[in-house]
């Protein structure tokens, strides 16, 4: 796999967090920085998140950005990341909103069960080694009627990488009463280019 068909977020799942920190944001959509990337994300997040106030969990959270997002739409928002640096940068980003950001795994965050109105996390849960075991540790940390925001896809052509939506949206079903997929490559304001990749969001309610 060259270094262009690379997944967008992580570059491979045991790359050092600490030492990717400093330029995370300068990917589109990591930082957010263009103001029509930042909209359009908005604009997705308020469609796929409970309305405000809810308590948010941002799991894989890296510099903030979209912990940032759901703040100053309302929520209250707890974001885990195993990066210490990461979590320097998020907290800066967050200071002034009801936002704590947490060092952690963000397979077994160190949170309470029954906590959460949402679980959000994007292109986190392709690098973990148990989908299926992370999901259902998911589901306990939300509240009844709480909500997975969970984006995914696959990226590469030669040795490709991540999840399909078909498998996410399979592993879900026995977790959720209700199961929604949106597809996202069609929308290069997402990611601040064309994609031809899979990239998707599943709302999932529990």
């Amino acid at each position: 796999m060259t270094s262009s068909e690379r997944h967008p977020a992580t570059a491979a799942p045991d790359v050092d967090r600490d030492a990717r920190a400093a330029a995370f944001d300068d990917e589109p959509d990591h930082g957010l920085r263009d103001p029509a990337v930042r909209a359009a994300w908005a604009a997705r997040l308020r469609s796929w998140l409970p309305e405000p106030p809810a308590d948010v969990l941002d799991l894989g959270c890296g510099t903030g950005s979209l912990s940032l997002l759901a703040a100053e739409r309302g929520h209250r928002v707890t974001g885990v990341d195993r990066s210490p640096a990461m979590a320097v940068r998020a907290r800066a980003k967050l200071a002034g909103h009801d936002a704590r950001i947490l060092c952690g795994d963000a397979a077994r965050p160190p949170v309470a069960a029954r906590r959460f109105d949402a679980v959000l996390v994007r292109h986190v849960l392709w690098a973990l080694p148990d989908p299926a075991g992370v999901l259902r540790h998911w589901r306990d940390l939300l509240r009844p009627g709480g909500r997975f925001v969970l984006t995914e896809g696959v990226w590469g052509t030669v040795a490709p990488v991540g999840i399909p939506a078909e498998r996410l949206t399979a592993l879900l079903r026995p977790l959720a009463r209700e199961v929604r997929l949106e597809r996202l490559s069609g929308d290069p304001l997402l990611w601040g280019k064309t994609v031809t990749d899979e990239r998707y969001t599943v709302v999932a309610t529990v």
